[in-house]
């Protein structure tokens, strides 16, 4: 409930967003509930059943071209809440699933996420479930950095399930993509703010890219309680899920895109370099992943 500290219990998980746990309805902000979208174990004192500290964690990804079409992961590494496993690929492109071993992030955890694709390696990473922040019984928000790093010649797709800031939570989320010049990314970020029915907390989420040591984008978005005016019509005008889809792809030197209208509130703009980034407000998670599918759509 809003306001209390949630329990940490082990829930059932569910790899996409589906209409009925992800749409809600009405004026809610488009998940129906945490039971039905937060993966792995409850976080408890072993001695006490009270809900444990803060945690420190950093799992670990690297994929390197094996010299014979396909992608090998000599490091595969979970720690913490993450939990990181292969799942079936095609034409040598290395799948991963990011899952969660266990609820968070809560307030005052400190974890990250390092992905490397070496020279040539296709990799595609994904989520077994949504994020959800919630608060914790530590003071201070928690964070959740990201750090990809794609080598010449390599292909990284950074496709996770969405993150939803629940009531009372605080995160700060920062990614940071280092690119090779002739790197190809797609990455896709969608955040919910609230579950159905409740408002939102607190979230501050950073994108900074740089290709061949070059700054490409850095954005930061600030949602919830103290951020000022995040809620206006100039910035969500009532929409409770936010998103947006980065192409970065060398072929596009040649064929730069053109700015267009997307699907409702959604557009597509080309950025400095060969790269277009498509942004995307919607009532729902549902609506918001079929703006930024035409957006995958429009890029080609």
């Amino acid at each position: 409930m809003p306001g209390r500290t949630p329990e940490r219990k082990a829930p059932a998980t569910r790899s996409t967003p589906t209409a009925s746990a992800v749409a809600g309805t009405g004026d809610a902000a488009g998940v129906s509930g945490a039971s039905a979208l937060v993966s792995g174990a409850a976080r408890t004192s072993p001695a006490t059943g009270a809900p444990g500290a803060p945690v420190r964690a950093t799992a670990r990804l690297l994929a390197e071209a094996d010299g014979r079409g396909g992608t090998a992961l000599p490091v595969l590494a979970g720690d913490g809440p993450l939990a990181l496993r292969r799942t079936r690929g095609v034409a040598g492109e290395a799948c991963v699933t990011v899952v969660g071993a266990m609820s968070a992030p809560l307030g005052g955890d400190r974890i990250a996420l390092e992905v490397t694709a070496g020279p040539g390696a296709r990799l595609r990473v994904g989520s077994a479930a949504a994020t959800i922040a919630l608060p914790g019984r530590a003071a201070g928000p928690a964070h959740y950095e990201i750090r990809l790093t794609v080598a010449d010649g390599a292909a990284l797709h950074w496709l996770p399930e969405p993150l939803i800031s629940a009531h009372g939570s605080e995160l700060m989320m920062t990614t940071r993509v280092e690119l090779a010049p002739t790197a190809r990314l797609v990455l896709r970020e969608e955040q919910i703010l609230g579950r159905t029915g409740e408002s939102p907390g607190r979230l501050t989420s950073r994108l900074t890219v740089h290709r061949g040591g070059r700054p490409l984008l850095d954005q930061e978005l600030s949602y919830g309680p103290g951020a000022p005016g995040w809620d206006g019509g100039a910035v969500l005008g009532g929409h409770r899920a936010v998103g947006q889809l980065l192409v970065v792809d060398p072929s596009h030197d040649a064929q730069p895109l053109t700015p267009r209208r997307l699907a409702g509130t959604a557009v597509l703009v080309p950025l400095t370099g060969p790269a277009a980034l498509a942004t995307a407000v919607a009532p729902d998670a549902l609506q918001l992943r079929r703006a930024l599918d035409e957006a995958v759509t429009a890029v080609g």
